[in-house]
């Protein structure tokens, strides 16, 4: 049977567009009510019996039988042991990646992550002291595919930042390592844990996992943070254990977004939106293009590229379920409803996107140029490509240095600063009725 791809094709000049288009972008963040509850059970349940409970539920999911939280432990020379194991060509890759990644985020930690301070004209100290989490976990999928990407990005900028240690979870279903029955151990994902400098690795998943990250089982210790995407019942278990742990965002389908001016080979944004949908049947892939001529050389090479594609299938279904192809008026039309979409991935495939650049308001990561493919950002350029989805963008921001860190203000009021401060806090202290608050600056006053 072949595949066919034909995503929906509008215009903005057409009446019905903004209902047609708001109906394709539309997905709900909403977590199916049957996997909210068993989420909640297995939570409350890890939270109850710690470690027995783990290894319970990764024996049901993962297929795990008979194995010790000591087994589905993995130690440094384990990892180092995948690193070495590695194709020499992998090996090079990782170190490459891992060194770009690293200076970025090191620019990022000096550019915003350090503590500061200055003194008032009555010698009063203020400012802010910058100081890392004590211990982050870092969930890295496991189930349909290997990651190591996700290892380097999330573990990466826990270790610019400061963070002493970082505890790495990733599923290993069982099945596809007959020799040990512990699942199927990817070298490529260890030794990226061994690049990237992660203190523990759990061979554990789903909501277990997070559960065991949050609060912590007699082998598993309890973070500060949990960081990296899942499926539904990781985004599920995350948004649950907020507020006893941080986390970093609940990520929706991944997204695409093209701005192109039609001056970049077709055949190069036709592949660029099968790199989003490949991911899944419901990520997101977009074209928005003045050219109407040039929308359908890219639908012939989604035409003529589709069969090639090993995960056609997946493409297909997502572009034909999610996928839009938009002719617009202008680019400056284009570049104000990329603001309005505020997609993870914006490309803005132009000869000149230093022109539209600064029209672009809200987007994860920008990517300038006919040669910035969203995939390099994915794997090696540097910036992190742990990225806002659903519209998020709009208020919130990639994954950085700053997830990992915490401020406290430094407040260090001198002799003379008491006296103006102090009458100026009695003042609106006894204005909101709190005696005490007034009384304590008012004993301080000369």
């Amino acid at each position: 049977m072949t595949v066919s791809a034909r995503p929906l094709r509008l215009s903005t000049a057409d009446a019905g567009f903004e209902a047609a288009f708001r109906a394709r972008l539309f997905w709900s963040s909403s977590t199916d009510a049957a996997i909210e509850e068993r989420v909640a059970s297995i939570l409350a349940d890890v939270q109850q019996r710690g470690d027995a409970a783990v290894l319970e539920y990764t024996e049901r999911f993962d297929g795990v039988r008979g194995a010790t939280m000591a087994q589905l432990e993995l130690g440094a020379g384990e990892l180092e042991a995948a690193f070495a194991q590695i194709p020499a060509e992998q090996r090079e890759a990782l170190l490459f990646a891992a060194d770009r990644i690293r200076r970025y985020h090191q620019a990022q930690k000096q550019a915003s992550g350090e503590s500061w301070s200055y003194r008032d004209e009555h010698g009063t100290l203020l400012g802010q002291k910058v100081t890392p989490l004590d211990r982050v976990g870092i969930y890295v999928p496991g189930g349909k595919a290997a990651y190591p990407s996700s290892v380097l990005m999330n573990a990466i900028p826990a270790h610019v930042a400061g963070v002493p240690q970082i505890v790495m979870v990733v599923p290993t279903p069982a099945g596809k390592d007959s020799s040990t029955g512990l699942g199927e151990r990817n070298p490529l994902v260890l030794a990226a844990a061994h690049v990237a400098g992660v203190s523990q690795v759990f061979t554990i998943g789903g909501a277990q996992a997070v559960a065991a990250l949050a609060y912590g089982t007699a082998t598993v210790p309890r973070v500060d943070k949990i960081t990296g995407p899942g499926n539904a019942y990781v985004a599920a278990a995350k948004r649950r254990v907020f507020g006893v742990v941080g986390i970093d965002m609940i990520a929706g389908p991944s997204e695409i977004l093209v701005l192109a001016d039609g001056s970049a080979p077709p055949d190069w944004v036709a592949m660029d939106l099968f790199s989003q949908a490949e991911h899944d049947e419901m990520a997101q892939s977009i074209l928005l293009c003045p050219d109407a001529a040039y929308i359908d050389r890219v639908q012939a090479e989604i035409d003529r590229l589709l069969p090639q594609m090993a995960r056609r299938d997946t493409i297909a279904a997502s572009l034909n379920g999610r996928g839009v192809l938009v002719q617009t008026r202008s680019m400056e039309e284009a570049c104000a409803i990329s603001n309005q979409v505020a997609p993870e991935h914006l490309e803005v495939s132009s000869d000149e996107p230093h022109r539209w650049e600064p029209l672009l308001r809200h987007a994860g990561a920008i990517f300038l140029g006919a040669y910035t493919s969203e995939s390099l950002g994915d794997y090696c350029a540097g910036p992190n490509h742990v990225l806002p989805t659903g519209a998020t963008a709009r208020f919130s921001s990639p994954l950085g240095v700053y997830d990992f860190q915490k401020r406290s203000s430094l407040i260090e009021v001198s002799a003379t600063g008491a006296q103006s401060l102090g009458k100026v806090a009695s003042v609106l202290a006894r204005g909101e009725g709190l005696q005490a608050h007034a009384m304590a600056a008012e004993m301080r006053l000369e």
